[in-house]
């Protein structure tokens, strides 16, 4: 049986993110499933003060549905549908970004409905927590601050993370285009910015929630390597590589490589569509 990829979006995204590489899949005779997290998708809240014209007062303060939303949620959301999709044949778990917490909690506690897990970029913690691997060396090219110039509000206050992706500021646009789309072009760029949502919630996991060989590391996995990538370096993802390798020695990640920054292979996915085809000829 043809296995079933189940996505797992990034921070702020959607499912909306992954519709040209779903058109891809599809053409090249696969099935797939986009999952929006809990808040994520029409789910997510937009309020009036984030329509233009914008009242920037307004949007520091307003509640956002994801609010308390936490990774444990996000797990027992995805093992729902991994649990429908199970019934079908294998499934292949695609993460990216910040997906790869929910992709690695899922591994953990339900090994059994992973046939293969994939991490496109995205964070699989295994020696540290999200948060602390951002102050780790690796971390040091990226651009901090990219997100804090269009923070709308105070997240220990909003109980979220809320960003103001609306923003006409010249000095904020530059810096999210440099982090997550920097070989796109302006045009490609503010779609894709225009499909984020302004809310995500705060809870990234603990030591808890990190890679265990146990469970985790029974699942064949795979890293795709995002060359380009200014919000996830090359280095911080050879270094996860590294250490879940460690963690597993007797199933190491099988690692591909495709040219591009953070979302280029969402933008253009022809390329990451042929890579995923070949892993799912190997579960075929």
């Amino acid at each position: 049986m043809q296995p079933t990829f189940v996505l797992i979006h990034g921070a702020f995204a959607n499912s909306f993110s992954f519709a040209p590489l779903q058109a891809e899949l599809g053409l090249l005779g696969h099935r797939s499933v986009a999952v929006d997290l809990p808040g994520h998708g029409f789910a997510a809240t937009y309020t009036r003060a984030y329509q233009a014209p914008q009242d920037l007062e307004g949007l520091a303060t307003v509640p956002g549905s994801i609010k308390g939303v936490t990774l444990a949620d996000n797990a027992a959301h995805v093992i729902a549908v991994l649990e429908r999709a199970k019934e079908n044949g294998p499934v292949i778990l695609v993460a990216h970004s910040r997906g790869g917490v929910t992709a690695t909690a899922v591994a953990n506690a339900r090994p059994d409905l992973v046939d293969r897990v994939v991490y496109v970029a995205a964070w699989c913690p295994v020696r540290l927590d999200v948060n602390d691997y951002y102050a780790e060396p690796e971390m040091a090219t990226v651009d901090a601050a990219s997100l804090g110039l269009a923070l709308a509000g105070n997240p220990a206050q909003l109980g979220l993370l809320r960003v103001n992706f609306r923003t006409a500021a010249p000095d904020a646009l530059a810096a999210l285009k440099a982090a997550f789309l920097a070989d796109g072009t302006d045009e490609e760029f503010l779609t894709f910015l225009n499909t984020f949502q302004p809310d995500e919630n705060l809870d990234v996991g603990t030591s808890d929630d990190r890679a265990r060989a146990d469970t985790w590391g029974r699942v064949p996995k795979t890293f795709v390597r995002l060359a380009d990538d200014a919000s996830m370096p090359p280095a911080m993802q050879d270094r996860l590589i590294r250490e879940g390798d460690e963690l597993t020695p007797d199933n190491p990640y099988d690692v591909r490589t495709l040219e591009g920054s953070h979302l280029k292979w969402l933008v253009h996915p022809a390329p990451a569509a042929r890579v995923l085809g070949e892993l799912a000829a190997l579960h075929a």
